[in-house]
Formats: structure tokens, C-alpha cells, sequence
């Protein structure tokens, strides 16, 4: 089923090969988002489905792979300078004082 703004099978571009960008004004968009086709691994694409017993209602929402219609239009990345950061100075160590026993061996 097609809406009235993507173009029908027969128009020569393969449904595959649609970008978002084609369709919406995008900006600072990963290739992944424009490309969405390029995701794998849905539950809707898998060769032999579950069995209906061990469905659950949380597998409905990603049983069905992003489309140029629900992935994001737009993409505003995070700065990684807090974590680059942390990593300069290690992981934590705690160097106070131990003040419990020894666990005693049971004889």
C-alpha cells in the first residue's frame, strides 16, 4: 500500500533503493536514516518465525523494519567530551581502609 507522495512500484525506482531524503527535507542525517532499507535482522525478515505461543506484545514493536516514513528527518549528535574525559583518568579505584574480617574457613 503506497500514500499519495511515494511513487508506485511501476515507476522505475526500486522501493529498496528510496532514500529519505527523497521524500523530506533532512538535515545532519546519518546514511543509515537515508538509507533505511540497509537495516536487517527485524523479526518480520527472519526465514522461520517463532512459534505463536512464546509471542509476546513487546515483540510487535520491532517486528517490522524503519521505513523512509518513520526513521528520523533530523540527527543532532551528542559530544563524546564528558566520556573522553573519563577515559583519560582510568576506571575508579577505591583505596580506603578495609575494615572487615576475614570470612573463617569452615572446618
Amino acid at each position: 500500500m503506497a500514500c499519495c507522495h511515494c511513487p508506485s512500484p511501476r515507476s522505475g525506482v526500486p522501493v529498496d533503493e528510496m532514500k529519505t531524503s527523497d521524500f523530506y527535507r533532512t538535515a545532519n542525517l546519518p546514511v543509515r536514516f537515508d538509507r533505511p532499507y540497509w537495516f536487517k535482522g527485524y523479526g518480520c525478515q527472519r526465514r522461520r518465525p517463532e512459534h505463536p505461543f512464546y509471542r509476546t506484545t513487546s515483540l510487535d514493536y520491532g517486528w517490522y523494519p524503519p521505513t523512509i516514513h518513520t526513521v528520523p528527518t533530523v540527527f543532532y549528535p551528542l559530544s563524546q567530551k564528558f566520556s573522553s574525559h573519563l577515559v583519560k583518568g582510568g576506571m575508579y579505584r577505591n583505596y580506603s581502609l578495609n575494615t572487615m574480617m576475614d570470612p573463617q574457613p569452615i572446618l
